[in-house]
């Protein structure tokens, strides 16, 4: 038997950063983020291996946005800058502040699924395997776009 209480400490705050880079708002990842585990409190017995809980909760997460989106037909810009860069540092992963902005706002219109097989890999840090089950595709195929959404970055940061 699954410990929900356990598993909700140890994902919430890596399930509330991904659908923060999904939506950019904190507020709607703050809900995203109650009605992920709710879904996953309501379906915990679907929870077949203990230890791929996080792909698990990805899954939920990502489905709970789309629905989401597809109600609302648009994304709100995130409404305080500050706020984000407090809760993930994006110059952990970036050197140069102005780059990391760069980098943000291309991968912010990078198209699916390259943006979000580019988010799990990089912020997430989900294996490609992982990224893979999530999307119930090969690992090839994880490969193959993660490798595509560093290129299409590349160019468009040049």
């Amino acid at each position: 038997m699954v410990d929900f209480e356990k598993l909700f400490e140890e994902n919430r705050g890596f399930i509330f950063k991904y659908l923060l880079k999904m939506c950019r708002n904190q507020t709607l990842a703050e809900e995203l983020t109650q009605e992920t585990f709710y879904r996953a409190y309501m379906n915990i017995s679907s929870l077949k291996k203990e230890e791929k809980a996080s792909v698990w909760l990805c899954s939920i997460a990502r489905n709970a946005y789309f629905a989401w989106y597809n109600e609302q037909k648009k994304l709100e810009p995130l409404q305080d800058d500050t706020d984000a860069e407090s809760l993930f540092d994006a110059e952990n992963y970036l050197e140069n502040k102005e780059l990391a902005q760069k980098a943000f706002s291309v991968l912010h219109f990078l198209e699916e699924p390259y943006k979000e097989v580019f988010m799990l890999s990089v912020f997430a840090g989900l294996s490609l395997k992982e990224v893979s089950a999530l999307f119930g595709k090969s690992e090839s195929w994880a490969r193959v776009t993660f490798y595509r959404a560093k290129q299409k970055m590349t160019e468009r940061l040049r």
